[in-house]
């Protein structure tokens, strides 16, 4: 967090002064008197002068965006990013001439992006957020893979009756297995390990 301390004849004086060096407005800082000061006899004996503390208000999104363009610029992949916020789900739609190169092999260099922005978003969010970060409609695609992918693996459970255990996928991933296979009876699925290599086990269900 950007601050500075700064004094002033007065408070006015004080936080303009704050203002200028930190090269914002007021309505993106919070304030703090730390002294109000005295002006003294004839203003001059005894006076002392007033000292504030003046911090940046950091926006989230903002900081997340500037992390997904310094990180997309130096792998060689500029990129757009849109911004759709639904509650405490954050959504960065990313498109570019080279989006491939953030996409990686089965979605894993956008699956740590993902991650990774996240960390910055709450690192300065007040409420926790979660992030899904998108490229050329890359999670549509790949919940179906996922879907398909839960069916095929439960079937294959149930066949030789022993659990069977996935790849570690981001939390947004876990859930389309844990939702495509909620009403199948003759498997239970559950989540393991610790973020961000936390996977799902697929176990039959013992008659």
């Amino acid at each position: 967090m950007k601050q500075v301390t700064a004094t002033g004849q007065t408070v006015e004086e004080a936080v303009e002064s704050a203002l200028a060096q930190l090269n914002v407005t007021k309505d993106q800082t919070d304030i703090d008197i730390i002294d109000e000061g005295k002006k003294g006899i004839f203003g001059i004996f005894g006076s002392r002068p007033a000292v504030v503390k003046v911090s940046v208000i950091m926006n989230p999104i903002e900081e997340a965006k500037n992390f997904l363009s310094q990180v997309s610029e130096q792998m060689g992949s500029p990129v757009d990013i849109d911004v759709k916020q639904e509650g405490k789900l954050v959504y960065f739609t990313l498109t570019g001439e080279k989006i491939a190169l953030l996409i990686g092999k089965r979605g894993q260099t956008l699956n740590s992006l993902q991650y990774l922005t996240q960390l910055v978003m709450n690192r300065f969010s007040q409420n926790y957020v979660t992030v899904i970060l998108d490229a050329e409609n890359y999670r549509e695609r790949r919940s179906e893979t996922l879907i398909q992918l839960a069916q095929r693996l439960a079937q294959k459970a149930v066949k030789t009756g022993k659990e069977v255990t996935l790849e570690p996928m981001p939390s947004y991933e876990r859930k389309v297995i844990h939702t495509a296979l909620a009403e199948n009876r003759r498997v239970k699925t559950s989540s393991d390990g610790i973020e961000p290599h936390r996977y799902i086990v697929i176990s039959p269900v013992r008659k």
